[in-house]
């Protein structure tokens, strides 16, 4: 069981009270997280200490291309990548998926077939309808089960063909918080010859990932979401980030992954997104199971273990959250609501509420320090498909969160 106070006391934007006296509420996680204070410290210390490009000979410049270095080994640790020169980092997800799409989609000739699905964020569609646009690509739609917002596995087994090129799916919505399953879904791309790219910004902070068991091509994460800076990462098979027409300055180097990383880094958030997974590791190897994850060792299996344990502490938290929503009265709850099927969820809830629109309801919280989303939040495919054109009202619980914050978030709740 982790300690969760003393987890919360590492994160600095929870220990300052608003001007009433109590201290906010941060719900809108799913967003982007609050950073513990290694993180701000190690971005203070590259600006004040090696602050220098890549590359060079004198000393600031060795000092970052090995904290860069350190990075990438941690970032693949923390995946479990084959190798850190498999690890992209890039400004956030969506540029690296648009430079990933437009490489892909040099390869790909007019009638090819991309299938996508009505529950992603946009950053792995619009990305992908342009270029389908671009090159005559055809478009293939898989479609939710509307009483649970899981994936229609029959309806993406009926887009396959031998057309399709690309399978493109998020691991877990942004929106409804469901879990996809990803090991079968790369399975079935892959008996058609696709390739599978996964979009992974809402799984990352919420359960294990190991790029090797899920079996897919691509994985795409965004760093600020599991309380590091506002920096992305891209995971590549080699030979896939080798071969791919990457868009590129002459200069730059012609090799994975340097031809993917289009101008100067930002060596900063890279330095702070070694120490986010390094506050992870440690508490993984501070709570973690000592008999879970035998497969791995030292920093993997520590990274393993702290997802495991959070994840645990998580579906206390979203169970506590979608029993209270459902007491409330006049509450609608997208997605799954089964407690037996929590497993298949992150602690993502998306709901409306009854005479209110989702803006007011957000609006309403946020006066009394309560932070969370309204709107479509960029799923704009799923809310069409869900007829809410307003959107809806999105809780986004994190491992800093704790049930005495959502028992004030249902009383607040109890009062509109």
């Amino acid at each position: 069981m982790i300690d969760v106070q003393y987890l919360r006391s590492q994160f600095p934007a929870l220990q300052h009270p608003m001007d009433n006296g109590t201290y906010p509420i941060f719900l809108d996680n799913p967003a982007g997280t609050q950073v513990p204070q290694r993180v701000i410290d190690a971005v203070s210390h590259y600006y004040t200490f090696t602050n220098a490009n890549s590359g060079g000979f004198f000393t600031t410049s060795q000092q970052t291309d090995a904290m860069v270095k350190a990075a990438r080994r941690l970032a693949a640790d923390f995946l479990n990548a084959p190798h850190a020169d498999e690890i992209v980092f890039g400004p956030n997800m969506t540029t690296l998926m648009f430079s990933l799409t437009r490489a892909i989609g040099k390869t790909l000739q007019a009638g090819d077939e991309i299938v996508l699905t009505r529950m992603d964020h946009d950053a792995n569609v619009n990305p992908w309808l342009l270029i389908a646009a671009d090159y005559g690509l055809v478009v293939r739609w898989v479609d939710i089960r509307e009483e649970d917002c899981t994936l229609d596995m029959g309806s993406l087994e009926g887009a396959l063909s031998e057309r399709t090129k690309v399978v493109a799916t998020v691991h877990a919505a942004n929106s409804m918080g469901t879990i996809n399953p990803v090991e079968q879904i790369a399975e079935m791309a892959h008996a058609v010859g696709a390739l599978y790219v996964v979009d992974g910004v809402q799984s990352a902070p919420h359960v294990p990932i190991d790029v090797q068991a899920i079996g897919c091509d691509f994985f795409l994460c965004s760093a600020y979401k599991f309380f590091g800076p506002h920096i992305g990462v891209m995971w590549g098979h080699h030979e896939l980030l080798e071969s791919l027409p990457a868009y590129k300055v002459r200069p730059a180097k012609d090799k994975a992954p340097y031809r993917w990383e289009t101008g100067t880094p930002s060596f900063e958030t890279i330095a702070g997104t070694h120490a986010a997974l390094s506050y992870l590791a440690e508490i993984g190897e501070r709570y973690g199971d000592t008999h879970s994850y035998p497969a791995f060792s030292g920093t993997r299996r520590h990274l393993k273990q702290a997802m495991q344990v959070l994840g645990d502490y998580e579906r206390e938290l979203v169970s506590h959250l979608i029993d209270g929503l459902q007491k409330l009265g006049g509450v609608t709850i997208a997605g799954i609501t089964d407690s037996k099927q929590y497993h298949l969820r992150v602690p993502t809830v998306a709901c409306v509420f009854e005479g209110h629109t989702p803006d007011a309801v957000a609006e309403y919280l946020a006066q009394q320090g309560i932070y969370v989303w309204s709107g479509n939040y960029y799923a704009v495919e799923i809310m069409e498909r869900l007829n809410r054109p307003d959107g809806m009202v999105r809780i986004g619980l994190a491992h800093y969160n704790t049930h005495e914050e959502i028992e004030r978030l249902l009383a607040v709740l109890a009062t509109l």
